[in-house]
């Protein structure tokens, strides 16, 4: 089964990393730049995750996390910020919002990788060696 995540990034380069990334990984690709298209791609077709910038230009992300934790039929959908203000009381703010988990930017791609399998319940490829 392929997941689709939706990525919330306003500043190209990094959405286009993060999009990148995610469908050579085999995901599929949904993003927005704003808060408005972010609501409306969930309503359309609610993803399997969220990844998403904490800060949108003058927007305040983290209102998609509160959201989405306000609406029982969207509420078990991961979301997992990704931030470059990491700061401890930042990272506090995240999870009082609802986020599942917080990556910093620069995004390392391997604590990506492992946040979306926990989140997602990806299991890991079988072992056909032995």
């Amino acid at each position: 089964m392929t997941h689709r995540i939706l990525v919330v990034e306003d500043n190209e380069l990094n959405r286009e990393l993060l999009c990148d990334w995610l469908a050579a990984e085999s995901y599929q690709v949904v993003s927005a730049t704003s808060l408005a298209q972010a609501f409306t791609a969930i309503q359309e077709m609610p993803p399997d995750a969220v990844l998403l910038d904490v800060q949108l230009g003058d927007q305040d992300g983290l209102s998609i996390a509160w959201w989405i934790r306000k609406h029982a039929t969207l509420s078990h959908i991961p979301v997992i910020a990704v931030t470059a203000h990491a700061m401890v009381t930042e990272q506090e703010r995240i999870f009082a919002a609802g986020c599942n988990a917080c990556v910093s930017k620069p995004v390392d791609f391997k604590v990506l990788t492992k946040h979306l399998q926990q989140w997602l319940a990806v299991p890991e490829a079988p072992d056909h060696t032995g």
